[in-house]
């Protein structure tokens, strides 16, 4: 079986929050970013935290919590470009899960249910709570070209849309896969 990689995405600026949100401390102390990497490497078989250039701060949040940190040149263009890079980075594997590194409550569950659909054949995946698509996004390896021609800030927000008989959908008790934080008031909720 082919390594599934994830793919936590960690390159945004934060402009909606004031401040480093990624590194911001979550009521247990642990940076946002740590908790969210540390869920998804212990869930795929590598892992890769993907983060803009010049941020040492998310080094040293991200260090001891099991991925490799890949810096990405022109990550301030969007998402795309950073999901993109990563595929590259992670080209001998045979599916990605994409997280995102402002979204620290999915549960292990969720993560290890949407690699297990990739390892039993899904083309893409993804968690469902309350009808409503959450993350991580699985994609297996059919969609290295699409995946590694993305640019802009939409992601794979539109293969999503333009391929959805392709996805396989995992309905989930996890409202930690549809909370991301933009907000201090998203901090605040996500501790209550």
């Amino acid at each position: 079986m082919e390594p599934i990689a994830g793919l936590l995405l960690a390159a945004g600026a934060s402009s909606r929050f004031g401040s480093d949100k990624l590194t911001h401390p979550l009521p247990s102390g642990e940076p946002m970013v740590a908790c969210s990497a540390r869920a998804l490497a212990d869930a795929t078989d590598t892992c890769v935290a993907l983060i803009r250039s010049g941020r040492p701060t998310l080094h040293t949040a991200l260090a001891d919590t099991g991925v490799t940190v890949h810096e990405v040149d022109g990550a301030e263009a969007g998402m795309g470009v950073t999901l993109a890079a990563g595929v590259r980075s992670t080209s001998q594997a045979g599916g990605w899960v994409i997280a995102l590194g402002d979204m620290p409550a999915i549960h292990p569950g969720t993560l290890a249910a949407v690699v297990q659909a990739l390892r039993d054949g899904a083309s893409i995946v993804a968690p469902y709570h309350g009808g409503q698509r959450g993350h991580p996004v699985g994609f297996s390896r059919t969609w290295f070209e699409a995946l590694t021609a993305l640019a802009g800030d939409a992601g794979a927000r539109d293969l999503l849309r333009t391929h959805s008989g392709h996805l396989t959908r995992i309905d989930v008790d996890d409202l930690g896969c549809v909370l991301d934080v933009d907000t201090p008031d998203d901090l605040r909720r996500l501790g209550r």
